[in-house]
């Protein structure tokens, strides 16, 4: 799948490594919004950093590879959502997302999301999705409780950031339960 279109002014585009460029420059103008809960940003010093993740994605083919997409707000770069890890055995996957500043409390990182669960529970035969979010990240953890994700514990120091580790949220959604909340 190429693009996804989310709704008149959001589309989620394929992760190509022609949009290196762009990435790159987002999270270098939003070092300081961004670095607090996403450990990548201090290892992206240049735009090779960024093409090195971009290749990581890419090179992999067929079930190996994790669909990554840049959001476009407005034909705007607004910041890059996709699965990661995919267990095609147990079909299940997570989510990540991150927005620069410029583009947050408009509803996109929500709406981008829920584009992707739909797709992954009606498309691509998940049972199970995952979405992390550092505790302390309040907006981040509101896109899974406004999605209807339960709370399933603390995953105790579970991601580097720096010299520290942070403690993450684990939320998830079985399909059976989106489901059922799309026909209330």
């Amino acid at each position: 799948m190429e693009r996804l279109i989310v709704n008149q002014k959001i589309e989620l585009e394929q992760l190509r490594f022609s949009h290196a460029f762009q990435v790159f420059q987002a999270i270098d103008r939003n070092r300081a919004f961004l670095e607090p809960w996403l450990p990548f940003v201090q290892d992206t010093e240049t735009q090779e950093d960024t093409e090195a993740f971009i290749q990581s994605i890419t090179s992999k083919s067929g079930k190996e590879r994790d669909d990554v997409f840049v959001i476009w707000y407005d034909n705007c770069f607004a910041g890059l959502i996709g699965y990661k890890d995919t267990d095609r055995i147990n079909l299940k996957t997570e989510i990540g997302y991150w927005l620069i500043e410029s583009m947050t409390g408009k509803g996109i990182a929500l709406l981008s999301t829920r584009t992707l669960i739909d797709y992954a529970f009606s498309n691509l035969g998940i049972n199970r999705i995952v979405i992390r979010c550092g505790v302390g990240n309040d907006k981040s953890s509101a896109i899974p409780e406004r999605l209807g994700f339960q709370l399933e514990g603390i995953e105790r120091e579970g991601e580097k950031h720096q010299k520290k580790f942070i403690d993450l949220k684990v939320y998830s959604c079985v399909k059976k339960d989106w489901k059922m909340a799309l026909n209330s």
